[in-house]
């Protein structure tokens, strides 16, 4: 499949996270700030929501994995297929958070659990709608908790 794609920044990523780290996500604090051919009328009404939808590029990713590996290299977590793990390295280097929206100033949003470092092309920004949300209880596997535990 040749199909290509190409995609526009409309904000970008502004923290202090200049590498990335596993943990501690929840205490960093992110503003998105639009792109200059973002107008600001497109965050009209986002203040009214507490969560969005976050789709960012890992632009930093510097390797591509289809197959399987441990999550994070660690041996004593099961070997899983990249489409049963969330990390960078993926096919299309594509990473999406829900965030907690702490603020909006001008063309800048404030959030909180981003976990993309400073600089990273934010690719669409969404409200989070309850109706969106899994219905039922999560199933997850144990590592996945355990990989979760700090972060």
């Amino acid at each position: 499949m040749n199909n290509h794609i190409i995609l526009n920044p409309v904000a970008s990523v502004k923290n202090t996270r200049q590498a990335k780290i596993d943990d501690n996500w929840g205490e960093i604090i992110s503003e998105i700030e639009l792109a200059p051919n973002i107008p600001i009328e497109s965050l009209d009404g986002i203040e009214s929501f507490s969560h969005l939808e976050i789709i960012f590029y890992f632009d930093k990713a510097t390797k591509t994995i289809t197959g399987s590996e441990h999550p994070r290299e660690n041996p004593n977590w099961p070997k899983v297929g990249i489409f049963a793990q969330r990390k960078k390295d993926r096919p299309n280097h594509l990473g999406l958070t829900i965030v907690k929206l702490l603020g909006k100033h001008g063309k800048t949003l404030t959030v909180s659990y981003l976990d993309a470092i400073d600089g990273t092309p934010v690719l669409d920004i969404k409200p989070v709608f309850e109706a969106y949300l899994p219905v039922g209880k999560i199933k997850e596997p144990e590592w996945s908790k355990e990989l979760m535990r700090n972060y």
